[in-house]
């Protein structure tokens, strides 16, 4: 395999560099006296390293004339990532309407969406109000009376955006976190593919999530985490892609030598200016939609920021500042800040457009008139209209609510046991008769069908040792993709550490579910092996990754029935029962 065809394997893309061994003994000679050689890469290639190139061999091995084989790899950045995506929207909108139900919290999110986009806001429905949904089509008469609910709208308004254009049954509901738990598989294929610089890692990260059991169960029901992980994944691509665009417009101002190469230049590296950073904005309105659909969409905020301009000070470091953090804070940190942050604020506000709109009279949106009612007074209620009082009152009940959460749970479970999967949730449980819902005939007792809330077993136990590798990429290697991986997994994961007292659920864990498959793929690039590795490394390496990425497929399809809700004879069901807690 050539060195170019075999880069794409694995994380290390550094390519045509000759190990320190390998170097002139004159220079080693030299070294003893103080002499350092120059580097031999362009700086342009640090600031932008390059893509590695497919290689058409596995396509002509497969048969394919040369030329196909040729414009099958050319094609392979987006070729890829489709297949990939493909492959995950059959298998999320495969019967995506079974079970016919409202399964677990789609009790209160399905009706609170049709409610949103309908009058505005949420209603309290009658206790029947899911049997009489399920048994008319869903032809019901909203409720007038407003609801107190405790997360903000944008979630509800996607979901309810399936609802109108399919219906208020199960279909419905479920098509749009359907959708982007699809779109969210493309964008970890490219997102991989931009950060490892390989197509094929890229699409190995994409793979996995598109067979994780969490992923795939939260993609098929209508609640809010599947949103909130598709904004925050897409607000983490949109800050890759503004980081690459940023170190290309530097290297673009980098004169050459005499020599035509590029070198790092302390004046261009703290004077050159970014401009507007379109991506970043994107990312900023990606931000606020994650809050807009669950708060702790607040605490990616701040980590995304903070990794942001740690990238920035990166960047012009490697173009030569001598005082990047001051170049940083002087060029970038305004613009940024700017861009973010309250582009998200805004947005927030916006996705409470109607319940801001809503009647004033008492039939509006919940707490919608306090300020006129309960909170009027005061010395200094002339300086904020009466919506954004009520609102700010409505938030502090809000806070107040999550932080004094201690309602016990069946399911609940604290997060130190999330990355070992310790207490999945039961969406949905029904024990048919044989001959009944898909239960065998000859099955002799009760079957089991059941929707359960867990990750691929294997796919998550080797994600803690990936997650052990990035975090010493990171820490000793100083790898600012593992550092970028390492961000989206605390961001999303520590907070709850909080709320240990809180009640809490193993499904929260989907929001940083794309880095952990990010952080797989990369160790699994790491047991390949480097581009300059011998063979025997390269085929004991590949052999190892390659049973390991089988061993999680099977282990997916082992246990589709409890991903899917099929009936499965009730011992069937029991051996999938791996630990007592899954009970």
């Amino acid at each position: 395999m050539t060195s170019t065809a075999s880069s794409m394997d694995s994380t290390d893309y550094r390519q045509g560099q000759a190990p320190p061994d390998q170097r002139p003994s004159w220079q080693q000679r030299l070294r003893r006296f103080g002499y350092t050689a120059e580097p031999s890469a362009d700086v342009r290639d640090r600031l932008v390293p390059p893509f590695a190139q497919p290689s058409p061999r596995l396509w002509q091995a497969l048969g394919l004339p040369p030329v196909w084989a040729d414009r099958i790899a050319r094609r392979s950045s987006w070729g890829g990532p489709l297949l990939v995506t493909l492959l995950a929207g059959v298998l999320r909108f495969w019967h995506l309407g079974s079970p016919k139900a409202v399964i677990f919290d789609e009790t209160y999110y399905a009706k609170d969406a049709w409610a949103v986009v309908h009058r505005g806001f949420e209603v309290n429905w009658d206790k029947n109000a899911n049997d009489v949904i399920l048994s008319s089509g869903g032809h019901v008469t909203i409720p007038a009376d407003a609801a107190y609910v405790v997360h903000p709208p944008v979630g509800k308004y996607v979901i309810g955006l399936g609802e109108l254009i399919f219906g208020f049954d199960p279909f419905g509901w479920r098509f749009m976190t359907a959708v982007l738990g699809t779109l969210s598989v493309l964008l970890l294929c490219r997102i991989g593919r931009r950060i490892f610089r390989s197509t094929f890692l890229g699409c190995l990260a994409g793979a996995l999530m598109a067979v994780d059991g969490l992923a795939f169960v939260m993609s098929r029901t209508a609640l809010l985490d599947g949103v909130l992980m598709f904004f925050v994944l897409a607000a983490f691509g949109c800050l890759v892609v503004d980081r690459d665009k940023a170190r290309e417009k530097l290297a673009a101002a980098l004169p050459p030598d005499v020599d035509g190469r590029h070198r790092p230049d302390p004046h261009i590296a703290e004077s050159t200016r970014m401009g507007w950073r379109p991506w970043r904005w994107g990312a900023g309105l990606m931000l606020g939609l994650a809050i807009g659909t669950k708060w702790n969409g607040l605490y990616i905020l701040v980590a995304f920021c903070l990794m942001a301009v740690l990238w920035d000070v990166g960047s012009r470091r490697v173009a030569g500042a001598r005082r990047p953090y001051l170049a940083v804070l002087k060029r970038d940190t305004g613009l940024a800040f700017l861009a973010t942050v309250p582009v998200a604020l805004v947005t927030y506000l916006v996705s409470w457009t109607g319940w801001i709109l809503s009647a004033t009279d008492g039939k509006g949106g919940y707490y919608r008139n306090w300020a006129a009612t309960d909170g009027k007074g005061g010395s200094w209620t002339w300086l904020f209209p009466d919506w954004w009082r009520s609102l700010w009152h409505y938030e502090h009940e809000v806070y107040e609510f999550h932080t004094h959460l201690t309602s016990p749970h069946t399911y609940q479970s604290n997060p130190w046991s999330w990355l070992v999967l310790g207490r999945p949730v039961s969406y949905f449980y029904e024990s048919p008769t044989p001959g009944r819902d898909g239960c065998p005939t000859d099955a002799g007792e009760k079957c089991a069908r059941e929707v359960l809330a867990i990750g691929t077993p294997l796919l998550w136990w080797a994600a803690c040792f990936a997650i052990a590798y990035v975090l010493w990429r990171w820490l000793f290697r100083r790898d600012w993709r593992a550092g970028a991986i390492v961000c989206g997994i605390a961001a999303g994961y520590l907070p709850w550490f909080m709320y240990q007292e809180r009640t809490i659920f193993l499904f929260y864990a989907v929001v940083f579910l794309p880095f952990l498959c990010l952080a797989v793929a990369m160790m699994i690039g790491a047991l390949v092996g480097p581009p300059g590795a011998g063979d025997t490394r390269r085929v004991a390496g590949a052999t190892g990754a390659g049973v390991l990425v089988l061993l999680i497929a099977w282990n997916f399809i082992y246990f589709w029935p409890l991903y899917t809700g099929q009936a499965i004879p009730i011992d069937d069901w029991r051996s999938r029962m791996w630990l007592d807690t899954w009970v």
